[in-house]
């Protein structure tokens, strides 16, 4: 019998450990992997700017322009950056965000704005395409989360312009909350306990398997997924409740609607939901812009700044990447009843956080904001650009039966300008 003595069972331990952790390395060296571990951990909160907000009056005024309005501009903390005097807080916290002044995505209609800028391509025939949350649901969440994918909040200012998962199914579905912060009926009736909650849902999963065998649909996959999270979805409905936040943090955030909406889709990305859409309306502003803006906008830089002041006392700034986007912008012609009308062919968005270099502008207006002048993007460069920031690549495609859908529209191309 040969017996292995310590010096040799020492070496061939090392030798085996070695090997392991060369395997290691060169498993996370392959592309794929790199790419998951790279998104692994990040959230996006959209800031939707329902309505349209006016570039002219937020990230590119033109002070002193027949278009510019009363607004002065102001210096910002970077050199030579200059916003409009109603962002005040935002002027001293930009370090951590890039301002898109160069957008150019043509359609100024709410409902064609909206599919525009919530999936980042025209409608097509015959093809439901996912919108921008859940595609990023999709994309950053787990398969065995015990929190949601999406959250969208008060969106119902927006009507019927809510979107769904399209062809990536029910599973990417938003969680509405339409009426208050807390979802409704996620909590058990006090008619039911625990334990016959329990019975029903196996109740329903034996006769859901029973459907899906003599059925063949994708369809039904998907929604026995979304059904499955129930009882973990119904677990974070502390989630949701600012309650729980101490006081002083309530107070930071202030007492508007949207100040609190901020501080729910902060508690959400803590606990690891991929994708927070909260809606401030509304910026439509036909008549009296200034007055409109001037309210809007004192909402907007506060609950932003402490947003962002927030995720990064916290560390999640660096993974949680904070838009800032609309359907379109305003026009520079100021009409007769002192308002600003759609305009989508020069306008602005910011990004801020995750994957961005803070403290860049990129694209440019005409002295009067009526055209791009420099550094154009459309809707399907904006999402590649998005996309990139969260180490997604623009160029993944999905498969819907035989056809190959890119994830960033066709000839899109990241604004690597923005990107660190």
């Amino acid at each position: 019998m040969n017996l292995l003595n310590r010096r040799s069972m020492l070496k061939a331990a090392g030798t085996t450990a070695a090997a392991s952790n060369m395997a290691a390395v060169e498993l996370l060296s392959q592309p794929a992997m790199a790419a998951e571990l790279a998104r692994n951990g990040k959230n996006v909160i959209l800031l939707w700017l329902a309505g349209g907000a006016s570039q002219l009056e937020t990230w590119d005024p033109k002070p002193g322009q027949p278009t510019g309005g009363p607004f002065a501009k102001i210096q910002t903390s970077i050199p030579g950056v200059e916003i409009s005097e109603l962002l005040p807080k935002m002027s001293t916290r930009l370090d951590e965000t890039a301002i898109i002044r160069s957008l150019n995505t043509k359609i100024a209609d709410h409902g064609q704005g909206y599919f525009l800028m919530d999936r980042g391509r025209r409608a097509e025939p015959d093809i439901e395409f996912p919108h921008l949350g859940a595609i990023l649901a999709h994309e950053l969440g787990q398969i065995d989360s015990k929190v949601p994918d999406y959250v969208s909040m008060y969106t119902s200012t927006e009507g019927r312009r809510q979107g769904s998962a399209g062809f990536l199914g029910a599973r990417y579905n938003p969680m509405f909350l339409t009426d208050k912060m807390i979802p409704e009926d996620i909590q058990l009736p006090e008619s039911i306990s625990d334990a016959d909650h329990r019975d029903r849902a196996a109740l329903r999963k034996t006769l859901s398997h029973r459907f899906a065998t003599s059925t063949k649909h994708a369809g039904v996959g998907s929604h026995e997924n979304a059904y499955e999270r129930v009882r973990g979805l119904m677990a974070s409905d502390y989630l949701f409740d600012v309650d729980r936040e101490p006081t002083a943090m309530r107070d930071v955030y202030g007492p508007t609607q949207f100040g609190q909406q901020c501080l729910v889709a902060r508690r959400l990305v803590e606990a690891g939901v991929p994708f927070v859409k909260v809606a401030r309306a509304w910026w439509d502003s036909h008549g009296q812009n200034f007055e409109t803006h001037r309210e809007l906008c004192a909402d907007l830089d506060h609950c932003m700044s402490t947003l962002l002041d927030d995720l990064k006392q916290r560390g999640l700034l660096e993974t949680t990447l904070v838009i800032t986007l609309g359907e379109f912008g305003r026009t520079p012609k100021i009409n007769g009843s002192l308002g600003r009308d759609h305009f989508a062919n020069a306008w602005s968005c910011t990004l801020s956080g995750c994957g961005i270099r803070g403290g860049t502008v990129f694209g440019k207006t005409d002295p009067d904001g009526q055209t791009v002048t420099e550094g154009e993007m459309n809707a399907g460069d904006l999402f590649a650009t998005i996309f990139s920031a969260l180490g997604i690549s623009p160029d993944k495609e999905y498969m819907v039966g035989s056809r190959p859908i890119p994830i960033a529209d066709f000839g899109s191309e990241p604004c690597t300008e923005v990107l660190s």
